[in-house]
């Protein structure tokens, strides 16, 4: 399975998911614009989209109202690991009270990750960054033995990146 995303105005991009009905696709804003994503096993009906293949999946972009994007840049080398430990995750995220979907997208044009949640609302999200689960997930950051201290496996700081979806008129 791929994810595609696209960038725009809003309105551009409404028109390009209203023509294609039947495709796997949500649209989102936030205040530097737009972006649609397009998940497929085809390919993208974008002309230059950014593209990933999907290597974690769970849930659907259904009733969702608020993504969140967790930008992170992997050197080559970092890969093989960052992956593992994404592919080997508690799952704990699935279990959250407002949880709609998770993606964990490997760029392949680039070198930046994207670990892309969708939940039915913003307070969803808030709540879990507040909960057990979240911290377990999270957990041994900045320590020894955490990921982040791991040499050579980020080319630069990660970012998040937080849109709304609005409701379907």
């Amino acid at each position: 399975m791929k994810l595609y995303m696209a960038r725009g105005t809003y309105d551009f991009l409404k028109k390009i998911e209203e023509k294609h009905p039947d495709e796997n696709m949500v649209i989102m804003q936030n205040t530097d614009g737009a972006l649609l994503i397009h998940e497929t096993a085809e390919a993208s009906i974008f002309k230059e989209p950014r593209s990933y293949k999907v290597i974690d999946s769970s849930g659907t972009f259904k009733n969702a109202s608020f993504a969140v994007l967790n930008n992170i840049p992997v050197t080559e080398e970092g890969r093989p690991l960052f992956e593992h430990r994404f592919k080997n995750r508690a799952g704990l995220i699935e279990n959250e009270p407002g949880f709609a979907a998770i993606r964990v997208l490997r760029p392949l044009e680039s070198n930046t990750y994207i670990i892309l949640t969708l939940w039915q609302n913003e307070k969803s999200f808030k709540n879990w960054q507040n909960s057990k689960a979240y911290e377990k997930a999270h957990e041994k950051p900045g320590t020894e033995s955490g990921i982040d201290k791991t040499p050579n496996i980020f080319s630069s700081p990660s970012y998040v990146t937080q849109y709304y979806i609005p409701e379907e008129e």
